[in-house]
């Protein structure tokens, strides 16, 4: 049995396979109001018949204003939790598990897709004030209000009720998004967080906002539901986060009670060389994974199943994350599972006239 498909099971999640669907923007919310809709249901619905393991939703934001874009997902009330789990329900029809990627943009929010304008969205246009470990503005971005020391703690609670509502909401898992430069990379890297509270300074301090994430969201989930941070291992720039803290601060997450470390990099900054390629960011991953107790997974340009099975089997990390090959092709773990040789049972039966020849 090529490791792709072997079961992983993290805390009581049992998963029947290692390729996961990594959690990407839709910005498809057209009425501005975080409701996940029928574009949701299908794209992340196809993907679970596509035979990934687990499916994860997009960056949704723990509060409106925490939203990347006006067209984001949300989960700050019970009407989009109620909508989530619709969505919930066809994954697990297919055999799939589900999980959420909690999020806040920070200095990022209040910004337009990519078809829709550039930059930040005024005021006058529907956008709003953003919020930040500091007041310095991203490139090219609206400059945010630093938080006060007195308003965090409001902030970890918005996270906390949004993982109730995703436990209420039928999601199998939950991810803390700590990276591309969102509000809580803003705290964690030197180079946004010049702080001098105890959000600030030292490395345990930056991390401080993070770790009582984890705690607030592992005191209020069930004992056996998974949660997962997701890093960025680098700002790739001298000075800037990098595998190092991302690896201690891993450890200290862990001790908190987070059970698997998602690895990605960059997204604080612009002007940076960004080393592209075939998988450039699993020896980030693997980094990580050698100094770390708790499962590992890899993402990044890894497109073909035997890449995918090589990075596996190295023993490092332990799950792929699947992101634009599953864009192209929601069918990529049946067609991989095709290409190593392996039968699945999870081919749905509609469609078992089309399988894929075996290798």
């Amino acid at each position: 049995m090529a490791k792709l498909f072997e079961p992983i099971t993290v805390r009581e999640l049992e998963v029947r396979n290692r390729i996961w669907i990594a959690p990407m923007c839709m910005y498809s919310c057209e009425d501005r109001d975080g409701m996940p809709n029928q574009w949701h249901l299908v794209h992340l619905g196809s993907r679970a018949s596509g035979g990934a393991g687990l499916v994860m939703c997009e960056a949704t934001s723990v509060s409106a204003s925490g939203r990347i874009t006006p067209w984001c997902t949300g989960i700050w009330n019970d009407g989009q939790a109620a909508r989530w789990a619709e969505v919930n329900d066809f994954i697990h029809s297919q055999g799939a598990k589900s999980a959420i990627q909690l999020a806040h943009a920070g200095r990022k929010a209040s910004t337009y897709r990519a078809w829709s304008g550039e930059n930040s969205v005024a005021i006058e246009d529907g956008g709003w004030p953003t919020v930040s470990a500091t007041d310095e503005a991203f490139n090219g971005y609206a400059a945010p209000r630093s938080l006060t020391t007195d308003e965090i703690p409001a902030l970890v609670a918005e996270w906390v009720a949004a993982a109730k509502r995703s436990v209420e909401a039928g999601f199998d898992a939950i991810e803390i998004h700590a990276a591309h430069g969102y509000l809580v990379h803003q705290f964690l890297s030197p180079l946004t967080n010049k702080r001098n509270d105890i959000y600030g300074g030292s490395l345990e301090n930056r991390a401080r906002l993070l770790v009582e994430i984890v705690i607030g969201i592992r005191a209020v989930v069930p004992e056996g539901m998974p949660l997962f941070v997701r890093f960025s291992a680098t700002d790739y720039t001298e000075g800037g986060w990098n595998e190092e803290d991302c690896s201690q601060v891993a450890r200290w997450c862990a001790d908190a009670g987070a059970d698997l470390f998602d690895i990605s990099s960059g997204g604080l900054i612009t002007g940076v060389q960004i080393p592209t390629g075939p998988g450039y960011q699993v020896p980030l991953a693997n980094f990580v994974a050698d100094r770390v107790d708790e499962p590992v997974s890899a993402v990044g340009q890894i497109t073909d199943a035997r890449q995918a099975e090589a990075i596996l089997s190295e023993g490092k990390v332990e799950v792929i994350m699947i992101g634009r090959a599953a864009l192209r092709d929601p069918f990529w773990p049946l067609r991989a599972a095709a290409e190593l040789g392996v039968e699945v049972d999870y081919w749905p039966n509609q469609y078992s006239r089309g399988k894929f020849p075996t290798a």
